[in-house]
């Protein structure tokens, strides 16, 4: 059965830069791209971003994820995440 992941997810402020902080699962995208504005906003945050990905979780196969939209410093490459 496919389901769609909703995730918030903020960018800590680090000396290399950007980097993943703790992702949040959300209800829905539009809770996404309201709680990773939110992160954006949290001093030690340089930036966050909200993102869906679907697939199916008994058989271990997703889609890529899908950016939903960004706020403030994130990373130009998001593949490696």
């Amino acid at each position: 059965m496919a389901v769609t992941y909703y995730v918030a997810l903020p960018f800590l402020r680090t000396e290399d830069g950007p980097a993943a902080g703790e992702a949040q699962e959300m209800p829905s995208e539009h809770a996404a791209i309201r709680r990773a504005e939110a992160m954006s906003r949290e001093p030690a945050n340089a930036g966050a971003l909200a993102f869906k990905r679907s697939g199916d979780p008994n058989q271990g196969s997703f889609s890529d994820a899908v950016l939903l939209k960004a706020f403030g410093e994130v990373p130009d490459n998001l593949d490696e995440l």
